[in-house]
C-alpha cells in the first residue's frame, strides 16, 4: 500500500503530509499508512459536523434507517476484505475478525431498526381542576455533535456502536480512530461516503493526542463517547466541560463457579473468555473464583481446555490466541506475572513470552493485592482461586475498583438472584463468561469501569434530549 489512506472530512477525502505507518502485530510487516489530521483538518471536521446538525435532523427516520441498512449490506458484501484488514492491523485471529464484521453488520441493522422506533410519550397533565384539558407530548431531539473515540481491539464494531446510534438519532459524528488501528475506520469511510448523507454528518480522522484532546474540549461537541482505559477516560471527562460524557472503560472481570455448576461448560467458556484474542478485551475473564468442593476438578478441566486453544499466526483460521498489539503490551503482561510469582503465586500453565506473543497463562495463589489481580491485565492471563462458597465468591468479585460484567456458573436459582442483587457490576451473566455481549443489550459498568450505557437504544437515549409540548384543549 503505497499511498496513505486519506481522512474523511465533512464529506470529502483529504490527504495530509503527515502520516502514520501501521505494522502487523504478528510479524511487523507494513500493513499501510494513515493520514494524520492537523489543526486545520480537526477544525474542518468539527465545523462540518456543526453545520450538519440541521440537515441531518431534518432527514426522516426512514431515510436515516435506510442509510444505516445500506451501510450494513455494504459491510456484509465486503466481509472478507474487512476481516483481513482487522486481522492484519490489529493482530486479531481471522476467525475472530470475521465475527467482528458479522457483529458490526448486526449493530448497524439494530441501529436501523431503532431509528424508526425512537419515540416519546403522551402524558396526562389534568390531575386537578386547574389543569383540566392539558396533555403533554414528549418527543426526543438530537443533542448535537457527537465525538466518538474508539480503541484498537474492536476497531470496527465499537466504532459502529457510536456511529450507528448517532446517525439513528440524527446527530452528526466525528470519529477519531485508535492510533494502532486507523485503517479499518478509514476504509469504512469509503462506504459511508456512498450513503449520500448531508456533508458533515460523518467525519473520520486519525490524529495525535493533543488534537484529540482539543476536540474533547471544543464546545461545539455536545456528547463525548469514549471507549478505552480508565486513566484516559476519566482525564477526558475532567476536561470535557459541560458536554455529556459516555465512558466505556476497562475491568478485571471475574467469574464464580459454584459446586452445582456444569464444570465442563464453565471450563470451556472460561478458557475461551480469558484467552481469546490474547485477552485484549475489556471484559476478558481475569479472575476465577471456584467453590472449594469442586476446585481441583475444575482446575484440571480448565487447564485441559486452555491447552486445546490454538495460538500463533492470526492468519490461521484455527488460531484464537494471537499476538498482543505491541511488544510493550507483552512486556507489561510479563511484568505483571513476574511480580505475582515473586509474591508467591504459582504458574499452572504458560508464563512465557516470545516477542509480542505471550502464552495463555493461569496463575494460582496470587496475593489479593497483586497487580495482576487488581489492575486490568489486558493479556492472556487469569488467576484461579478457591473460595468457601457463593458469598465469599461474590465478595471477592466486588473487591475491585472495576465493575463491568461478571459471570456466575450455577444451577441454584436463589444463588443467581443473590448475585444479581449483590454484584457491583453492569451485568451478571448466568452460565456464561463476562466476555459475552449482545449488541442490543445495555452495556456498561460502574466504579472505574465507566459511566452510562451503550447498546443501540440506550446510547440513543443519551444522544437525544426529551422536549415537552403541553397541549391545552379549548
Amino acid at each position: 500500500m503505497d499511498e496513505a489512506l486519506p481522512l474523511y472530512l465533512a464529506g470529502e477525502f483529504r490527504q495530509t503530509p503527515e502520516t502514520r505507518p501501521v505494522h502487523s502485530p504478528h510479524d511487523g510487516t507494513l500493513v499501510g499508512r494513515a493520514c494524520l489530521a492537523g489543526a486545520a483538518e480537526v477544525e474542518e471536521a468539527l465545523a462540518g459536523a456543526w453545520g450538519a446538525r440541521g440537515p441531518l435532523a431534518r432527514l426522516s427516520t426512514g431515510e436515516r434507517s435506510r442509510a444505516l441498512a445500506r451501510l450494513a449490506r455494504a459491510l456484509e458484501a465486503g466481509r472478507e476484505a474487512m476481516a483481513a484488514l482487522i486481522r492484519d492491523e490489529a493482530g486479531k485471529p481471522v476467525r475472530l475478525a470475521r465475527q467482528e464484521v458479522d457483529r458490526a453488520v448486526r449493530t448497524l441493522d439494530l441501529a436501523a431498526a431503532e431509528a424508526e422506533r425512537l419515540g416519546g410519550e403522551v402524558l396526562p397533565l389534568d390531575s386537578t381542576e386547574a389543569e383540566r384539558g392539558r396533555t403533554g407530548l414528549v418527543r426526543r431531539f438530537p443533542v448535537g455533535v457527537v465525538l466518538g473515540i474508539t480503541p484498537f481491539n474492536f476497531p470496527l464494531n465499537l466504532a459502529l456502536h457510536k456511529l450507528g446510534p448517532a446517525l439513528a438519532a440524527g446527530c452528526p459524528i466525528v470519529l477519531k480512530t485508535a492510533d494502532q488501528t486507523p485503517l479499518t475506520l478509514l476504509r469504512l469511510a469509503e462506504e459511508v461516503h456512498r450513503l449520500g448523507l448531508p456533508a458533515g454528518a460523518v467525519s473520520v480522522l486519525s490524529c495525535e493526542v493533543p488534537r484529540a484532546e482539543a476536540m474533547v474540549r471544543d464546545d461545539r461537541v455536545a456528547l463525548l463517547s469514549f471507549t478505552g482505559s480508565a486513566r484516559v477516560g476519566f482525564h477526558l471527562k475532567a476536561v470535557a466541560g459541560k458536554k455529556r460524557v459516555l465512558l466505556e472503560l476497562g475491568g478485571n472481570a471475574a467469574v464464580y463457579v459454584d459446586r452445582s455448576a456444569d464444570l465442563g461448560l464453565a471450563a470451556r467458556r472460561v478458557a475461551f473468555g480469558a484467552m481469546a484474542y490474547a485477552g485484549q478485551v475489556c471484559i476478558s475473564v481475569q479472575r476465577v473464583y471456584v467453590h472449594g468442593a469442586v476446585h481441583e476438578a475444575f482446575r484440571g478441566r480448565l487447564l485441559a481446555e486452555v491447552a486445546r486453544l490454538a495460538r500463533g499466526d492470526p492468519r490461521d483460521p484455527e488460531v484464537v490466541v494471537g499476538p498482543l498489539i505491541s511488544e510493550a503490551a507483552a512486556l507489561r503482561v510479563e511484568a505483571l506475572v513476574e511480580e505475582a510469582l515473586a509474591a508467591g503465586a504459582r504458574v499452572l500453565c504458560g508464563g512465557r513470552r516470545e516477542g509480542r506473543h505471550y502464552e495463555p497463562t493461569i496463575l494460582e495463589g496470587c496475593p489479593a493485592r497483586a497487580r495482576v489481580v487488581r489492575e486490568e491485565a489486558f493479556g492472556p492471563v487469569a488467576v484461579l482461586e478457591p473460595v468457601d462458597g457463593a458469598a465469599a465468591g461474590f465478595a471477592a468479585i466486588n473487591d475491585s475498583d472495576y465493575g463491568l460484567q461478571a459471570g456466575v456458573f450455577t444451577n441454584d436459582l436463589q444463588q443467581l438472584l443473590q448475585a444479581h442483587e449483590t454484584l457491583e457490576v453492569g451485568a451478571v451473566l448466568h452460565d456464561e463468561v463476562p466476555t459475552w455481549r449482545h449488541d442490543a443489550m445495555p452495556y456498561g459498568g460502574v466504579k472505574d469501569s465507566g459511566r452510562g450505557r451503550e447498546g443501540l437504544r440506550y446510547a440513543m437515549e443519551a444522544m437525544t434530549e426529551p422536549r415537552l409540548l403541553v397541549l391545552r384543549r379549548s
